[in-house]
């Protein structure tokens, strides 16, 4: 009787199989020999046939090197956190391939010597917030508060309201970000009320900085009154002012969300915010203010270990500088052109998909509570976790019983990819229930 394991192919018959060839390019390697022992294994327990070896080798191994997937954002969220917050501009994405190879990111060609870093990038964002005086960008929005706090308050008070003691994603608290960094919080006020006076008895000789903090994923409404950065001018201190979502000037469609530019007018000495969410760039936290504070922060020692890559300077440059990215364009939608759009992809997918008014959200801690007019493609609930399995993954959310495909976030470049995986589920389904 013939031995099975003369019958398996050898590696090296596989690795130099034409079919591969895309594969090890794509993979590496690697990454395609262990795929091809996996082949083999299955071929000597008779669990495959020597010639399904290639072709069970190719459906194994995955379309990209990375283990993440392409998900089409239908849930109506312009900045889901889960979802990797503000999807990039085309033009940002291009700067992200240059920037993966040798670059200038630190070198002046000009002279042949170093040259600041990023300082295009800077300079973008210095332009788009004229009213500050310094600019600097850290890893993320954490970060540059955790870089204002260390080079400012450390073994020092910071004056802080109650109200503003904010817990933001995966259970990190703001409070306990500074009291990590050596300073100590000085509260005022109540949860839901503090006053002008209550400031001017917390500030000492020993106080670092007054922080206001814009409670960006939640509201407190009713009894409640909070004081300005205009109201905290005069107390001898500097005024930090963490927005949060990174909108750097006025939104008409978001009123009540601070942005960079009012806030510094106000009177705010620096502002932090994150670069990932409403300016629709990068994950990156913005340090803007005056110019001898951000010189401060930027030369301190801690600066160095919050140092961004230079595929974010890239990116965050492009975002600047470059056509509108996909989250400003999400908020300029109006909901005639969305339910317009959710009725050409119900006709297209058949039924049971129906066009329906919808409302999203900004997310990513931005503009709580403030509903986005919208549309969706309203479908059977059941489909809600086949869509996520599919390719691309297609998430929706539930409402009243019924899966919306929300239009508020999903390109109109994607309305294509959307209807045709929705219709491969639907005729899938049918021939299963034949």
């Amino acid at each position: 009787m013939e031995d099975a394991r003369r019958r398996v192919p050898r590696t090296d018959t596989v690795l130099g199989d034409p079919a591969l060839a895309p594969a090890l390019e794509r993979l590496g390697r690697a990454r395609v020999k262990a795929a091809v022992a996996e082949a083999q294994t299955a071929c000597r327990e008779a669990r495959l046939a020597p010639d399904e070896v290639v072709a069970a080798v190719l459906a194994a191994l995955p379309a990209a090197p990375v283990s993440m997937r392409r998900v089409l954002n239908a849930t109506g969220v312009v900045v889901h956190t889960n979802l990797g917050r503000a999807p990039l501009s085309a033009a940002a994405v291009d700067a992200l391939a240059l920037a993966a190879g040798a670059t200038d990111v630190e070198l002046d060609l000009e002279t042949g010597l170093r040259g600041r870093r990023g300082a295009a990038a800077l300079a973008a964002l210095a332009a788009a917030v004229p009213d500050a005086g310094g600019v600097h960008v850290v890893n993320n929005g954490a970060a540059a508060l955790a870089l204002v706090t260390c080079a400012l308050a450390a073994g020092r008070e910071v004056v802080v309201s109650r109200g503003e003691l904010v817990e933001i994603g995966d259970g990190f608290r703001i409070p306990e970000l500074m009291e990590s960094l050596g300073a100590r919080l000085r509260e005022v006020g109540t949860t839901n009320r503090v006053r002008r006076e209550d400031y001017e008895r917390a500030v000492t000789d020993r106080t670092a900085f007054v922080l206001k903090v814009h409670p960006s994923n939640f509201r407190v409404e009713g009894f409640t009154s909070a004081v300005p950065v205009e109201g905290l001018q005069g107390l001898g201190v500097p005024v930090v002012a963490d927005i949060g979502s990174g909108l750097l000037a006025p939104h008409p469609r978001l009123p009540d969300e601070p942005d960079a530019a009012t806030t510094l007018r106000a009177g705010a000495d620096l502002v932090t915010a994150s670069g990932d969410k409403l300016l629709g760039g990068p994950q990156a936290g913005l340090l803007l203010g005056e110019t001898g504070l951000v010189q401060r922060l930027r030369r301190h020692p801690f600066a160095r270990a919050l140092r961004v890559d230079k595929l974010t300077l890239a990116a965050l440059e492009a975002t600047l500088t470059g056509p509108v990215p996909p989250v400003a364009a999400a908020l300029a939608t109006r909901p005639d052109e969305l339910l317009e759009r959710a009725r050409r992809l119900a006709a297209a997918i058949g039924a049971p998909a129906e066009a329906v008014a919808s409302q999203g959200r900004v997310g990513g801690g931005g503009a709580p509570g403030v509903p986005l007019p919208s549309a969706a493609v309203a479908l059977p609930h059941r489909l809600a976790a086949p869509l996520r399995h599919g390719s691309p993954a297609i998430v929706g959310h539930v409402h009243e019983g019924r899966l919306l495909l929300d239009l508020l976030a999903l390109p109109p470049a994607d309305d294509h990819a959307l209807a045709d995986g929705v219709r491969r589920l639907l005729a899938h389904d049918a021939e299963g229930g034949r």
